[in-house]
């Protein structure tokens, strides 16, 4: 084996070394060490993989050199802890030092500076019990100004005042050393450069152990596998930013996304739409999924080596859906046919009741309608469920009530629902020889074909801006009344309603508070212009305004039954008619608004 002092190589049977004699010590992990400085080859055993796609890398493990890191650090360790060893060995061996001042035998020379001599001796191994005090304190010899001396004294360096200078110390040579020998000092300083390589070499190992095993495959914070995930929009769509750690010069291939990403200070940037998971997943889905990427480090090699999965949690946004009529979830109607009216986006897939009416959807409003035909029979529920582009399902349940009738009375199919005219004919169906009673304001009733057909018409008439009502009641011996009510929206088109409106200024806003009732049913239109100061309610929406030229007083509330949504803070100018008192304000009832 190698002589760990001289250098020189003995036999393993020896006890010493032949040339120095140093005691050879002879244990499994010396016996080892000749073995392993004549290993030439140490390449590691190479492990032949193929991906997906049939490629085939015969490159070395990465396990295999992070088991040689292993061993090269436990072998350090072991290295460093026979040189401490030795160390301490050495420094036990030698004795410490201390320095005595002596006055030479010989008369003082005029010469000032060779008055005095140090001379520098090894403290023997006997003296171990005044080691500590050879260590901290030196004797010194003064002498007066005729050149006797006088007084011997041991001072302390470390302790201050120890000597204090007076007259017989005039003479006190202020070169004289007041510290350790220098030997000491080397072998302190030494020590102390041994110990911190080493200790640097166990921390740097210990890095370059936790970095291959914690950082090479990308564990950082935000998530399990070490990738940094962040929740993104990719233009209107919801997505999320993945940053994987990695290698410059190599790229990260991601195998869902049959795409390779480079590595660019320090991380490779994907990013990952969210709708790619479930675009082509049918049926219910749920608000959240679990998603799992499998990315692989390609070295410039072109080798591919596995990383570890990269997980996170996405959102799935609903359908977006908004029904425009009926006003509500549940609705009494009176025809055989009613329009219920949707705006989904532009290219959803509808179905109603599991039909799919896809084609009914306008390709630029994303507005569609949907002629339900609505039964005697109570409740008929039509279930909608729209599937928009990067959605999930969204579901909504519209109930139409039709009262069940013991003698049948129904409208007409394609009965109007609004209208332009202040009348409107309408035509109905009963059962033959049944007696029927129009109750609304009509005029040309016809029941020529009643007895035989049980077909009548008359013409309806409209005597109010906005909603109107027509009621039918058909009677028969024998059974129970039906009746049927059907509501007609009466709105004159912009041209002839806007020529009525008058000014709300000072003098028409005090005669509108105190003749409310009679502006009312005369239906007197005004036109409000002004700021939306605020909302009163959204659905539908009820918006204050003050109505001076100032914005600061005559306020007025306003509901809309424009096409135009409000927004606070806009001005507009708005032609409303007039409908009752609210609050101490005048209420009236917006019919067209134009934006400033």
């Amino acid at each position: 084996m190698k002589c760990p002092v001289c250098g020189e190589w003995n036999r393993a049977s020896m006890p010493h070394c032949f040339r120095c004699g140093t005691p050879l010590n002879i244990d499994g992990a010396s016996r080892q060490a000749w073995k392993d400085t004549l290993q030439d080859d140490r390449r590691p055993a190479a492990y032949l993989r193929a991906d997906e796609f049939g490629q085939v890398s015969d490159q070395p493990d990465s396990r295999d050199a992070l088991a040689r890191e292993m061993q090269d650090l436990k072998k350090r360790k072991q290295e460093g802890a026979e040189l401490l060893q030795r160390l301490r060995e050495n420094t036990a061996e030698r004795p410490y030092s201390g320095i005595e001042v002596e006055e030479p035998e010989e008369a003082p020379s005029e010469d000032p500076s060779v008055q005095r001599r140090i001379t520098m001796r090894r403290v023997s191994d006997e003296a171990a019990a005044a080691r500590r005090e050879s260590e901290t304190r030196h004797r010194v010899r003064f002498m007066d100004d005729t050149g006797t001396f006088v007084e011997t004294r041991t001072y302390d360096p470390i302790t201050p005042g120890s000597l204090p200078l007076d007259a017989h110390s005039r003479s006190f040579s202020t070169r004289m050393p007041l510290t350790l020998p220098a030997r000491i000092r080397r072998q302190k300083v030494f020590r102390r450069v041994v110990l911190f390589l080493l200790l640097a070499a166990v921390i740097g190992t210990g890095g370059a152990f936790a970095w291959q095993r914690f950082f090479g495959t990308g564990g950082t914070v935000g998530n399990a596998s070490g990738a940094i995930v962040t929740a993104s929009m990719t233009g209107e769509v919801g997505s999320h930013t993945i940053m994987i750690p990695g290698e410059e010069g190599t790229s990260i291939y991601i195998r869902e996304l049959h795409a390779s990403y480079a590595v660019s200070e320090g991380y490779a940037t994907v990013e990952v739409p969210d709708h790619i998971w479930y675009d082509n997943l049918e049926g219910d889905l749920n608000e959240t999924m679990d998603v799992t990427l499998t990315p692989f480090v390609k070295t410039a090699s072109g080798r591919q080596l596995p990383m570890d999965p990269i997980s996170y949690t996405i959102n799935i946004q609903l359908s977006p859906i908004k029904l425009l009529s009926p006003d509500s979830l549940r609705t009494t109607v009176s025809t055989q046919m009613y329009a219920i009216k949707l705006e989904v986006r532009a290219g959803s897939r509808v179905t109603v009741n599991g039909k799919d009416v896809s084609d009914t959807v306008a390709s630029d409003t994303g507005e569609m309608s949907y002629n339900a035909e609505v039964h005697p029979i109570g409740d008929n529920i039509y279930t909608f469920v729209v599937r928009s582009q990067y959605c999930r399902d969204n579901t909504i349940t519209v109930v139409l009530y039709r009262e069940k009738q013991d003698i049948p009375l129904d409208l007409a199919v394609g009965t109007f629902g609004s209208t332009d005219q202040n009348w409107m004919k309408v035509s109905a169906t009963t059962l033959p020889g049944a007696y029927v009673e129009v109750t609304t304001p009509h005029s040309d009733l016809n029941i020529t074909d009643l007895d035989s057909t049980g077909k009548f018409t008359f013409n309806a008439i409209f005597d109010k801006i906005g909603n109107n009502t027509i009621s039918i009641i058909a009677s028969y011996p024998g059974r129970k009344p039906s009746r049927v009510d059907h509501t007609v929206y009466y709105l004159p088109k912009a041209d002839e309603y806007t020529t009525k409106a008058w000014p709300l200024d000072e003098f028409n806003y005090n005669e509108l508070l105190s003749n409310m009732v009679v502006r009312a049913e005369r239906c007197q239109v005004y036109v409000v212009m002004g700021v939306v100061q605020r909302l009163i309610s959204e659905k539908p929406q009820q918006a204050v305004i003050n109505t001076s030229e100032d914005g600061r007083s005559r306020p007025v509330v306003v509901q809309n039954y424009t096409k135009t949504d409000w927004v606070p803070g806009t001005y507009y100018r708005i032609y409303a008619d007039a409908d009752s008192i609210y609050s101490g304000m005048p209420f009236l009832n917006a019919r067209y608004t134009y934006p400033k």
